[in-house]
């Protein structure tokens, strides 16, 4: 692909990433409303936000065997359609069951969504600029903590909680006709494949499965999901509980990490282009160890000092990523990219939601609701990264 046609396919794909990621996290935002409205407990809230990882993680997993049997740009389209029904299912719902299958179907679609960007890339991209290529496509995570959660926020405060819902299906309907008019064909995998014999389901897993290099890659993602979502599910309580920030001054946190990322992806990109990827990967894993230790210590300090510690939490943590997945989608042969792409989704989501489980066992809450062995956690996050440096050393580019 040439250069002057590689940004716009770029720049789709990081809409549809940006709407992917604020679909998934326009929900907890909204937990007062709901909580109100439906009459739950936090406990039951915490259901329909799970519910969107695990049916997320099951339908990645499901699509391992699936993904490079059809046209990248075909499912892409398939599965964007499918969560823009799902959305509009969610403003529709009218109570908590209704509104939970609505989310578990978000879940299905949205879950595979990131995988299959990432495969157009890997397929499209030629190796030496995939690093840049990939921070593209992820400053979608940076917008959606920009705008997503705050405009989730002032729409549902204007109306309810339904709206914020309705706009997003709205919004996804728009950007799905324009990547189909400006999302290319991507068969290349198909071309290759065509000249091997045809695997039934089960042989392509044993096919995925059997390559080492695969799990290495895999486990780098598991690696640095554990070390992450043991820490970010809890940096809102913690801020309140044990720092005394208000729960307004909260969107002032998403707003300064996500609009600071905006500038620094793009950088990491270019070094993870200019420099071997698990060097990169390494020096961000280490420089995260300092926003992770300032986060979980939870330290009294004012609103200036926390928007300073979230903006260098979001540059680092969240800037892993990059080499990273820039790793993984060179670690295998363009026939198997999107197996091994659903299959890291998979390992993602799944690591995500025992990441959070793990520091809920760990830390405990105190007379006054604070937060108990956060710091712990820390440390722990800190290890983990630790080994997945070690991990991502392991992993041999491909292709």
């Amino acid at each position: 692909m040439q250069l002057s046609t590689e940004k716009p396919l770029l720049i789709v794909l990081m809409l549809v990433m940006f709407t992917t990621i604020v679909d998934f996290m326009i929900l907890m935002p909204l937990s007062p409303f709901l909580m109100v409205e439906m009459h739950i407990t936090p406990a039951t809230f915490g259901m329909l936000v799970s519910a969107y990882s695990l049916t997320a993680g099951v339908s990645s997993l499901l699509a391992t065997s699936l993904a490079d049997r059809f046209d990248r740009r075909n499912a892409l389209l398939f599965c964007y359609a499918g969560l823009v029904v799902a959305t509009l299912a969610c403003a529709a719902a009218t109570g908590f069951y209704s509104l939970l299958l609505g989310r578990c179907i978000a879940g299905v679609f949205g879950g595979v969504l990131g995988s299959i960007c990432f495969a157009i890339v890997g397929d499209v991209i030629p190796n030496e600029r995939r690093g840049r290529a990939m921070s593209w496509v992820m400053l979608g995570f940076s917008l959606s903590a920009v705008f997503g959660v705050p405009m989730g926020l002032f729409i549902a405060s204007h109306s309810n909680w339904r709206w914020p819902f309705g706009v997003l299906a709205g919004l996804c309907a728009l950007v799905w006709l324009v990547a189909w008019r400006a999302i290319p064909a991507v068969r290349g995998h198909l071309e290759e494949q065509a000249t091997r014999p045809r695997v039934g389901l089960l042989a392509s897993y044993r096919e995925l499965l059997s390559v080492p290099n695969h799990w290495w890659a895999c486990l780098v993602t598991a690696c640095l999901m554990l070390s992450g979502f043991m820490v970010i599910p809890y940096i809102s309580p913690a801020l309140i509980a044990n720092v005394g920030i208000s729960a307004h001054d909260l969107m002032y946190v998403y707003l300064v990490g996500g609009a600071v990322t905006l500038l620094t992806r793009p950088w990491i990109g270019g070094m993870t282009d200019r420099y071997p990827r698990t060097t990169v990967l390494g020096g961000l894993v280490i420089a995260s160890f300092v926003p992770i230790m300032l986060v979980t210590l939870t330290l009294p300090l004012g609103l200036p000092w926390q928007l300073l510690i979230a903006a260098l939490f979001f540059i680092f943590v969240s800037g892993r990523f990059i080499p990273a997945t820039a790793l993984v989608t060179g670690a295998t042969e363009a026939r198997m990219r999107g197996r091994l792409m659903a299959f890291n989704s998979a390992v993602q989501n799944f690591a995500g939601g025992l990441a959070a489980l793990l520091a809920g066992f760990i830390m405990t809450q105190d007379a006054a609701g604070r937060l108990v062995h956060f710091g712990w956690v820390g440390v722990l996050s800190c290890l983990i990264g630790l080994v997945g440096i070690w991990v991502a050393r392991q992993v041999r580019t491909v292709s």
